[in-house]
């Protein structure tokens, strides 16, 4: 598979498809003849000694400080070395391999005023698996994701760290050399433009959306299959209930929570009886209404992100045909900011009603029979009655983190940058809230598929299925045993999209 980097805009399956999958990028188009025109208008500003930000100026508070043009390549590699203040825990390698690809991307569509061996380096770097170290904290989600792309950018030069397959840190130069990859010498404004623009936070972004496709997937098979477990009813998914409120996330959820449940044994057995219960709880009965909102929520997010996948973030800006370098504020996160914010408190929700739904599969008192706490021998075993308490901790961990961080504003260099968007941090949240949301799901499918094999009839050939994923790596509580590798195991299947295929195969 190979996405090209043309100057036009991506699509977030290609970013995953490069940060999950190594896909090969290659460059489309005529690179050079779309970047040049800027480069020549940036090389100009400098032979005329033009008051310029970014290229004749400081940067931030230091912007009405005069640079000589002499020193205009300086200037930059001092850029890159000062804003290399990032800490923390390195990113992930998938996200690394996300943020060079939409740095190249940015940078190819001729706004930058930058060479295009700067595009064709980064590209390299990718191609090549030669990853920067880029710790995880230090953003602010306004002039871009300075600190990280420092660090993302400081082998470009031939300096910084690259990451080892193992997730460790090494000098970048020895791993280049190896390579054949002769490091860069930067000239005017180059240093800038490998900082300045949002595509740290949208990486964390487009590859949340993608977690959290799988996580509203996983989250309807899991309610299906606790369905089936509590004798729960398929009517509050007929399709004629949700053709009167078409919410497209709600018409989708009820379709693949009934696809799942049609022919069950187990729900013909009660369907019209209404003797053992009038009605489901709502975690049960308004599943499909609460993982619509979520889905409507991932489709706004990925609205924005797909936008922001075609658009130029650069600062200052370089109109070749207008004879113009304009500063501007494009690199401000706050779009992408408030998008995973809004994901943030979607995902949660998504947690919080599986634990309700897991607490009922548990509670002898409301469970339709199933032996309390899922044990073979109660009172001797506990069976899965700890699992309820970790779901419910990680629900409660969950609740914290949605709080928005795009409200949360601190003013940086010298109030210059006087409001933030704190972009970066909301993504790094959500990426808490998705992993911590899958092992949410994932105690529900595994206390759904033990109560499903209580019942003495079969249930539907797609939540049989998704038991029997459930089982391809949590045997069947015969004697109590440690639940957490069993939780994580099932968690990875739900991360790895195996709960996502099934009812596409019975629509």
């Amino acid at each position: 598979m190979q996405v090209v980097v043309d100057g036009s805009p991506l699509s977030i399956d290609d970013v995953i498809a490069v940060a999950h999958q190594s896909a090969e990028v290659i460059i489309g188009g005529d690179l050079d003849a779309r970047m040049e025109p800027a480069r020549a208008l940036v090389q100009r500003v400098v032979d005329n000694d033009e008051t310029v930000y970014g290229i004749t100026t400081g940067f931030g508070a230091l912007s009405n400080t005069r640079v000589n043009p002499s020193q205009a390549s300086e200037l930059q590699y001092d850029l890159l070395r000062s804003h290399a203040s990032g800490v923390g825990d390195l990113l992930d390698r998938e996200l690394v391999r996300a943020m060079l690809l939409l740095r190249a991307r940015t940078l190819s569509q001729g706004h930058s005023g930058v060479r295009p061996d700067i595009v064709r380096y980064l590209i390299t770097m990718l191609n090549h698996d030669i990853l920067p170290a880029v710790p995880c904290q230090g953003s602010v989600g306004a002039s871009g994701d300075l600190a990280p792309f420092a660090h993302l950018s400081l082998p470009v030069i031939g300096e910084g760290f690259v990451l080892t397959d193992d997730g460790q840190q090494v000098p970048s130069l020895p791993v280049l050399e190896e390579n054949g990859i002769t490091p860069l010498v930067l000239q005017a404004k180059e240093g800038l433009s490998l900082l300045n623009g949002t595509e740290g936070m949208l990486a964390m972004g487009c590859l949340g959306v993608h977690s959290a496709r799988l996580l509203v997937d996983a989250d309807d098979a899991a309610c299906a299959l606790t369905v089936e477990a509590m004798l729960g009813s398929d009517r509050p998914f007929e399709k004629r209930i949700h053709d009167l409120r078409p919410h497209p996330g709600q018409v989708r959820s009820a379709q693949r929570i009934r696809n799942l449940l049609r022919g069950s044994e187990i729900s013909a057995s009660h369907h019209d009886d209404f003797s053992h219960k009038v009605q489901d709880a709502y975690s049960l009965r308004c599943a499909p209404q609460v993982h619509g909102a979520a889905r409507d929520t991932i489709a706004y997010a990925e609205a924005v992100f797909t936008c922001e996948l075609g658009s130029v973030v650069d600062n200052p800006i370089v109109f070749p045909e207008d004879g113009d370098v304009v500063s501007g504020g494009n690199f401000h996160g706050q779009p992408l900011a408030f998008a995973m914010d809004f994901l943030s408190i979607a995902v949660t929700e998504l947690g919080s009603i599986s634990e309700r739904r897991t607490d009922r599969l548990l509670d002898p008192h409301r469970s339709s029979g199933l032996t309390p706490f899922l044990a073979t021998n109660p009172g001797v075993s506990s069976g899965y009655m700890i699992t309820q308490y970790a779901a419910a901790a990680i629900v409660a961990e969950n609740r914290v983190l949605s709080h928005p961080a795009s409200v949360e504003s601190i003013p940086t260099s010298g109030l210059q940058e006087d409001h933030v968007s704190m972009g970066w941090g909301a993504a790094r949240k959500l990426g808490t809230i998705l992993a911590n949301t899958a092992r949410v799901i994932a105690v529900e499918l595994m206390c759904g598929a033990q109560g499903v094999e209580q019942r003495p009839l079969q249930p539907a050939p797609g939540t049989a299925e998704v038991r029997d994923i459930v089982r391809s790596v949590c045997p069947p509580l015969v004697e109590d045993r440690p639940p957490g590798p069993d939780i994580m195991a099932i968690a990875a299947l739900v991360n790895a999209g195996a709960f996502s295929e099934i009812e596409e195969k019975r629509t």
